[in-house]
């Protein structure tokens, strides 16, 4: 670990690449007897501690499956909370086996970073939140406005290239943390606050007066939202992009944790090969062949988590929109496991 510390920070003061793991991260992962998980410092929907200390979201709910699939467990997690500006960091060093924090996928960090995208569990895009008294209905009536914008973050350039390509004067306020922008928001030091969309209607709960702000209609980028891995380690990559693509899987096929014991005797060749009946496939990974009947037995299919965390049954109640099954009207997809 040390080892892949000091390489981590001698090649991001060079500029390069992440090296290759010196070993197994799913050895390691074993032989601690635990996942250890950057999320974010607190986001409704996808990462927060409740009252109790208990971690839940969306994002938490990924790192569960995770260890569902290795240990048959889904506690044997350690959750660790960091900024945007420290989330690569700690997953360069080691300090972290994966990052699930709400962190778009774009290609500077896939090959820049030395970072694997292990796949997409949910589709964003920036968009803008206002106080409902100011009267505006569209961004495109914000000319002249001071935006609070968190420092490290996709949304710096998409709200620079939005103002610029629409030539509307704006000035942005920075700060380093999540919870920073959102105050400063909140004391009215600016007009606007911008950020993913689902962020947006996870800190919109957290304002004084929650119903006294809106988000506008436009979306003005694209932010596929997903866990990280480092590069150098095809096995872990494989086995966290494989963790996304089985809980997409077990909804498609109407898997659900209530129902998965029953499906397990089920005719269906695929339903049956994702359950671990036929097939050597969690071997594949490195792991027992039930693999994913033990995600989904134990944390859920993707519409569950969906559903759970951020949708029509939470205090977000976001639709499921371009996030539904690509046979449901969304693009939602997984590969086949075969």
């Amino acid at each position: 670990m040390k080892t892949r510390l000091v390489a981590a920070l001698i090649g991001a003061v060079l500029g390069w690449n992440a090296p290759s793991a010196a070993a197994s991260t799913l050895q390691e992962v074993k032989a601690k007897g635990f996942v250890q998980c950057g999320v974010h410092e607190g986001l409704q929907g996808f990462a927060a501690a409740a009252d109790n200390g208990e971690w839940q979201g969306m994002d938490v709910d990924v790192c569960r499956a995770l260890a569902a699939a290795i240990f048959g467990d889904p506690k044997k997690v350690q959750f660790t909370p960091l900024s945007a500006e420290e989330r690569f960091t700690a997953l360069l060093s080691g300090e972290i086996d994966v990052l699930a924090r709400n962190t778009t996928w774009t290609m500077t960090r896939d090959t820049k970073y030395g970072l694997n995208f292990a796949g997409v569990t949910y589709y964003d895009g920036q968009g803008f939140m206002v106080r409902k008294k100011l009267g505006i209905s569209s961004a495109l009536e914000l000319s002249g406005a001071t935006v609070c914008i968190q420092k490290g973050t996709t949304t710096e350039l998409n709200a620079a290239d939005f103002f610029t390509t629409k030539k509307m004067p704006y000035k942005l306020v920075s700060f380093e943390k999540a919870d920073e922008t959102l105050q400063a928001y909140d004391a009215g030091r600016c007009d606007v606050f911008t950020s993913d969309a689902s962020q947006l209607y996870a800190m919109r709960l957290k304002l004084t007066n929650p119903d006294e702000h809106m988000v506008l209609p436009e979306i003005i980028s694209k932010e596929p939202l997903g866990p990280v891995v480092r590069q150098g380690d095809d096995q872990w990559f494989n086995l966290v992009r494989w963790t996304c693509f089985a809980i997409l899987n077990g909804e498609e096929l109407g898997v659900t944790s209530q129902n998965v014991d029953a499906k397990k005797s089920s005719s269906n060749p695929a339903i049956r090969r994702l359950l671990g009946v036929e097939g050597e496939f969690g071997k594949m990974l490195g792991i027992e062949n039930d693999w994913a009947y033990r995600i989904i037995k134990m944390v859920g299919n993707y519409g569950e988590i969906f559903e759970r965390n951020v949708g029509e049954n939470s205090p977000l109640k976001i639709a499921r929109g371009v996030n539904a099954l690509w046979s449901k009207g969304g693009i939602q997809y997984a590969p086949p496991i075969r």
